[in-house]
Formats: structure tokens, sequence, C-alpha cells
């Protein structure tokens, strides 16, 4: 079976509406039915391509191309225009779907399309997801039929949801999560309402006219998401769950989120495209026993990911390749069904199904993980490995700080030194000061700077590389 039996069992449950965009909605049947006849388009591709923002027209290309057993690739549209090509053109003699296509897909031919069989190959294709290269150009993850299905099916149950309940998505349709939060919300019966494009106070306002119950955010939407709301709460009655992930997310953001959003369950979720979304999630009982606990260790969780979900093992490994006990940091593995670690090019998984996700973090003793930032982003001032994310996280509690990034430079006597940008408002050095107290001196940013802002992807992740060369370019100006 692949992706389409989802959109198959939806069809047969009922005729109440799956998907919501623009004041228009269908039913998981429409969404069938124009899902066949664009699988009668599709035919003799070897491909859908897709270049256009949320839109009803997502979902019916999806499991138009699952039907025609042929791959799913949606591309990040805001890219250049020759990175767009250049991408485009990895795919030949593929079906390229531009934001001009999407309305015919809603407005088949007339009559009944070919009545096609759910393709029964799980080890095909399901989808590519183009990663976003922060740190190199981006990567084909193929995710096969069987990795989407087995999280579906390990996280959520058939037809379980309320029948009022909606989840908004308002992540871009080229991020893995944009992607599982339709799988999941189909199998479930929870009716997804997009928003084409993401602005706090139209967000804030979608939740309470569309009575959404979940949403979805990354971490630079919900600070700005918080930022609109300044001192006042939320009053969002109807939300229940507000996931966030994608990114890491810095502890006052998520501190000020909870006392804004009272009667709502936050859940951090960890995962990575090469994962088919989640691995690890920290619940909305995790947040509330972390905030209300006078036990430092249970405190320390609200900074983590949570722990691995069902069908999924972490592991700690050294640089020797051995695992690590609890406590210890190193680099995080993970294993299970859902995990492909698969690319066009490559595997990123060992003989063991181990794959590696250039993430430092430790596991703590009940098996809570925290993550420290990416392999590559460490810093080694004097032979000590310093994660800017600790630093990081230490900066944004000074007032008038809204962002921050520390990055290491190349110096002649400690090997890198500290150098951290910031957004916002603030004397050097009496942030310097500031970080001082609550940091050894080792762990000191050594110069400050201020930006505008910071440098990210589409999705919230911060453009590290980036923020080092033109800080080098400057330097030697």
């Amino acid at each position: 079976m692949n992706i389409a039996v989802i959109l198959e069992m939806a069809a047969s449950a009922g005729s109440r509406p799956a998907v919501t965009e623009g004041g228009r909605s269908l039913s998981a049947a429409e969404l069938h039915r124009l899902a066949q006849h664009a699988a009668d388009r599709f035919r003799g591709r070897t491909a859908v391509l897709y270049l256009g923002p949320n839109h009803l027209a997502y979902p019916v290309a999806l499991f138009g191309a699952a039907l025609a057993g042929i791959p799913f690739v949606p591309l990040n549209y805001r890219l250049a225009e020759e990175q767009l090509d250049s991408l485009v053109r990895r795919h030949p003699g593929a079906e390229v779907l531009h934001p001009a296509d999407l309305d015919a897909l809603l407005t088949p031919p007339q009559g009944e399309a070919e009545r096609r069989p759910v393709p029964e190959d799980r080890d095909a294709t399901a989808v590519v997801l183009y990663t976003s290269g922060t740190t190199a150009a981006p990567k084909a993850a193929l995710l096969r039929h069987r990795h989407l299905l087995a999280y579906v099916f390990n996280t959520q149950d058939f037809g379980s949801a309320e029948v009022t309940d909606a989840s908004l998505v308002a992540l871009p349709p080229y991020h893995v999560a944009g992607l599982m939060n339709l799988l999941t919300n189909l199998y479930a019966g929870r009716r997804v309402v997009y928003q084409s494009a993401f602005a706090p106070a139209d967000w804030l306002a979608t939740v309470r006219r569309e009575g959404v119950t979940h949403a979805m955010v990354v971490p630079t939407m919900l600070a700005r998401i918080t930022a609109e709301l300044g001192d006042a709460q939320a009053g969002v009655p109807t939300l229940r769950s507000l996931a966030y992930g994608g990114a890491r997310c810095p502890r006052p953001v998520v501190e000020r989120a909870l006392r804004q959003f009272p009667q709502t369950g936050f859940v951090n979720a960890y995962g990575l495209t090469e994962t088919a979304s989640s691995v690890c999630v920290l619940g909305p009982d995790d947040h509330w026993r972390a905030v209300a606990s006078d036990d430092p260790a249970v405190r320390a969780r609200l900074g983590s990911v949570g722990r691995p979900l069902p069908g999924v093992e972490a592991e700690i490994r050294g640089e020797d390749g051995k695992p690590l006990g609890p406590g210890e940091t190193g680099l995080v593995f993970v294993r299970g069904e859902q995990i492909s670690g698969e690319y066009a090019e490559t595997s990123g998984s060992d003989t063991d199904g181990w794959f590696a996700t250039r993430d430092r973090g430790r596991l703590d003793e009940d098996g809570y993980l925290f993550i420290e930032g990416r392999a590559d982003d460490t810093i080694i001032r004097g032979g000590e490995n310093i994660a800017p994310a600790e630093i990081e996280d230490v900066l944004l509690q000074y007032p008038g700080v809204r962002e921050a990034a520390v990055l290491g430079l190349p110096d002649a006597e400690w090997g890198q030194r500290l150098v951290a940008v910031l957004v916002g408002v603030g004397d050097p050095d009496e942030i310097r000061s500031f970080a001082k107290e609550r940091l050894r001196s080792s762990k000191t940013p050594d110069t400050v700077v201020f930006r505008p802002e910071l440098p990210r992807t589409p999705t919230g992740k911060l453009l590290r590389r980036t923020l080092i060369t033109e800080l080098e370019e400057a330097t030697d100006a």
C-alpha cells in the first residue's frame, strides 16, 4: 500500500470538510475524486514538482502523484530563479506545477477519471524533500511510502478526532512538518486549515475564526506570535494543542508562550526531513511539570525535546562511535521504521539502521533528549568544545535582546573567539558582563555586535555559515 490509502480511508468515513483554504473547503471524498483526475494528468511523468504555496491543490497533487505511482517533490518556490531552475533540472520528465497551474487541479475535465487502485509498492519513493542546506548545498532526501505510513500509524488512531477539530497549517508545503500534518490530520479525521502566508495577527485571527484546536509552528513563528501579543493573553479558547519544532526554540520564548496561552497544551517536536517528521516529543504534561517543579533536573527538561516516540530509538555516541551514558554529550543517532536516512546520492544510515542526525546532544537518566546544536556549529576555543545554544539562551534573557547567534571566528591565540550577533538593543559591555555573571569566562562573548535581523531559511533555521562568512568579510575589509 502507499499513502493514497489514507485518502481512500478518509473518503469512506464521511462527507465533512477535510481541508480549508481561502474560505473554500473540500471533503475527503472530493479530494479523492480530484486526485484520481490528477493521476490521469500525471500519467507517463517521472515525478510531480510542486512550486506553489499552501493551497487546496497541494493535497490533490500529493495524492494524485501517489495514485500515479510517482514521487511528489514540493520545492521552495521562494528560491531565486537560478536555484529553482537547477532543482527542476534534476527531475527530467516531471510534471511541473507553478502557482498559475494550481486552480486547474480543482476544476478537472467532465466525466469520471480512471478508478485507480492504490499501488502496493511500499518501498517506492513517495516524496522527495530537499534539505534546507544551512551548511551545504541542498540534498534530496527520499521518503518512501513505508516511512510515512509508519509515522502516521504509530502516532495516530484512525478517525479519533472530534467532529469540530481543526488543525492550522501555516508551514510551507516543502517542509516535512507541513506534509506530515496533512497526512496525520486526514487520517485522524481532523480538518486541515491552510494559511498561505504567515503573519502573527492573521494567524491569531484564523485560529479564532476557524475554531482551530491544533496548530504547528516553527520557533521564529512562535517568537513573532508572542511578540504580537505582548503582555496580553492569546484569547483562543478553542486551541488545545500548539506544537513547535523544526529548529531550536529559545527557552524565554517558550516560557512567554506558556503564560500567553494558559489553556493550551504545548508540544516540542524534534525531527528532521530524513526522519519523516518527529522522532522525539516533549508533551504538555512535561511542559507544565517543568514549570511547576522545584527539582532542577525536572525544570531543565523545558529545554529538552522530550523522549522518543513509539517505534523510535535514540542513542548518543562519542567521537569513537561507541554509545555514551546518561548526561554525556555526543552525536545523536536514531533508528526506527519511519526513519529514512536516505538521499538520492547516498545513505546516511549504518548497516544496523542507525541514522546520524549530525546534532550534538545528551540523554538524561529518564531518557529526555537535550539537543545542543549541530555538530558543525560547535565552537572550539582553547581546546574546549562550546555549544552556542547555551550562550544564546543567556543572552536572550538580557532585556532588549530579541534574537541571538553566537559564532566562532578564527583567532590566533585561542583558535576561535566568540562573537555574539544580536537583534535588539543594549550596551555591548553590559551584555558581556551580564553573560559573564551567568557563564564561565571562557564562554563569555569576546565581541558583541548588533544587526537588524539574522539570516534564516524560510522555515526559521539560522544560516550560521552565511553569518560567519559575512563577518569574516567585514573583518577583512
